[in-house]
């Protein structure tokens, strides 16, 4: 089972920062605290991926919301999964993916997320990046 990448922590923390600022530029928001506590935690344990299972659950909640503010998934409509190809030339997900999106957890569809995105070599980073910038 996939974990919570660190990447993925250290934006939440920056969308964090962003919706809610320091009121003193040294303490922290609370969503903002929990997410760095957990970040502190991995760098510490040199760890890439938090369990999503024992994360703190407001360190969660914060990652989720987070998760809630970025798109869905990575599809720009031109599925070759369809015509029989294992990878989609789209956007870069498997087949299995393609087919159990709707059925993957957050942290599952992060972790294609991050593959695809790592790999970019699916139309949607090249080819047809405009479509990603207009749809999203």
């Amino acid at each position: 089972m996939p974990g919570i990448h660190i990447t993925d922590i250290e934006s939440a923390i920056n969308y964090w920062r962003q919706r809610e600022p320091s009121p003193d530029g040294m303490a922290l928001p609370s969503a903002t605290r929990a997410l760095a506590e957990a970040y502190a935690l991995m760098v510490y344990h040199r760890e890439s991926e938090a369990d999503q299972a024992t994360m703190p659950s407001e360190a969660l909640a914060a990652w989720m919301e987070w998760y809630h503010s970025t798109p869905d998934t990575p599809c720009i409509a031109i599925c070759s999964t369809s015509q029989g190809d294992d990878i989609c030339k789209g956007c870069g997900r498997s087949f299995e993916e393609v087919q159990k999106w709707t059925e993957m957890d957050a942290v599952q569809k992060r972790a294609s997320w991050r593959r695809i995105t790592l790999e970019g070599t699916a139309w949607r980073f090249n080819k047809y990046a405009e479509r990603v910038i207009s749809s999203g």
